[in-house]
């Protein structure tokens, strides 16, 4: 499996961090070439990016404001990072990308979601496969909170929110249904895990032939 760019999502606490991360040691096993990176961050200017967004006193930004810093971060990250090691012929694995962008801040305003898309046609890195850990809101925000570290500004604005993140991150599913796969995130986490596998080998062998 080479030059493949799969990418993870799903509301805060759905275990995408976690089946990211086994994918990634599964790949490695058979693949050494296997990279798993996140959003935002990746390298060192996206994660100085990362740390003024994901806090809870982000300075009352616009979400047109944020839209612009998250791609910054998405430029650095795809430049300097994804498209060097795709180039190489790693698979790369990434917990969360552009769609988490869309979702996030798009729903919240459609100027920011036009600025996203804008941007994100210049940046030019289309992920080969996303897989959407769909969970329980409730349930993946009592998870998500339990963490307790300083990067909880999404999860504190409550269920409300997961529930019309969860949507759209759906409807987003339905509009992608060629490179977005739907996961039942509630699932056993291995059960989880050999799904994910299986599609990826699916989708390897399809662009093989």
């Amino acid at each position: 499996m080479k030059n493949l760019f799969i990418t993870f999502e799903g509301i805060d606490g759905c275990g995408k961090s976690s089946q990211a991360k086994i994918l990634h040691d599964k790949l490695s096993e058979i693949d050494s070439t296997a990279l798993l990176t996140e959003e935002p961050g990746g390298t060192q200017g996206a994660n100085e990016i990362r740390k003024l967004l994901l806090r809870e006193n982000n300075f009352s930004w616009s979400v047109e404001t944020e839209v612009l810093l998250f791609m910054a971060a998405r430029n650095d990250h795809v430049e300097k990072k994804i498209k060097p090691a795709l180039e190489k012929g790693y698979t790369v694995i990434c917990d969360r990308f552009i769609d988490s962008t869309l979702v996030y801040q798009g729903m919240r305003s459609e100027l920011a979601k036009k600025l996203c898309l804008s941007l994100y046609k210049l940046i030019g890195q289309q992920p080969s496969l996303t897989f959407l850990i769909d969970m329980n809101p409730q349930k993946a925000l009592d998870r998500a909170l339990s963490r307790k570290n300083k990067e909880d500004r999404f999860e504190n604005y409550g269920v409300p929110f997961q529930i019309k993140v969860r949507d759209t991150f759906l409807r987003l599913a339905e509009e992608n249904p060629k490179r977005i796969i739907v996961i039942e995130g509630d699932s056993d986490k291995q059960q989880i895990a050999n799904d994910i596998f299986s599609h990826v080998q699916k989708y390897n062998n399809k662009i093989s032939n």
